[in-house]
């Protein structure tokens, strides 16, 4: 009896937080042949903060945003498309639609579904009309993994992934815009943040 007791509670605290045992998705494989160049991508990049409701972000330009966010890029050690303070990987980054939200997984290039709420709103705040993003990266540092100075340290990392965000989107062709609002209780709790990650950014990305 008690047996059957704990595992509706775990079940029930699964369907709670939207669907945490759903299993990993895989991306596509990055394709690191996209003909831009830094510098005519230094020369699109832009803050945009109008978009296109009906036209989505394909899963490749999602790739290819991942993995210049934080993904891997030197396989052979595990070492990321950004610097971070003493090597530290704090950033996490979420995907969030209309669907709900994941978490990026940089070694094993998958999204892990985190909960079926769309918080997208939340995430615009007072600017509702960036609600409209058919996508958003949440970028979030997890100030644990530093021994002093976190905040400084989580801050700084938070701001090497927005650029390289800016960077391939202005690449990819698609519209972003760094920001620091959004109602963080909302998005704490939808998320089931503890209290060392740090919400630092966030991105809507579209057309």
């Amino acid at each position: 009896m008690m047996k059957k007791i704990l595992m509706s509670v775990a079940l029930l605290t699964l369907f709670a937080m939207g669907g945490m045992a759903q299993e990993a998705v895989r991306l596509p494989q990055p394709d690191l042949s996209l003909g831009t160049t830094l510098t005519e991508a230094l020369q699109k990049r832009r803050s945009d903060r109008m978009f296109q409701a009906d036209k989505p972000v394909t899963d490749k330009q999602l790739s290819l945003l991942l993995w210049a966010a934080c993904g891997i890029n030197r396989p052979d050690k595990g070492l990321l498309t950004i610097p971070t303070a003493i090597n530290a990987q704090d950033i996490e980054v979420y995907v969030c639609t209309a669907k709900g939200v994941s978490l990026y997984n940089p070694k094993a290039n998958t999204l892990t579904p985190v909960t079926d709420q769309d918080i997208r709103l939340p995430l615009a705040e007072r600017q509702e009309n960036m609600a409209t993003a058919p996508v958003f990266l949440l970028i979030v540092s997890d100030l644990s993994r530093f021994r002093s100075n976190a905040e400084h340290y989580g801050a700084m990392d938070a701001g090497y992934a927005s650029q390289n965000i800016c960077l391939m989107a202005a690449a990819l062709g698609l519209k972003t815009v760094p920001r620091a609002m959004m109602n963080r209780k909302a998005v704490v709790e939808a998320l089931g943040l503890k209290e060392t990650q740090a919400l630092e950014l966030n991105h809507p990305i579209g057309y």
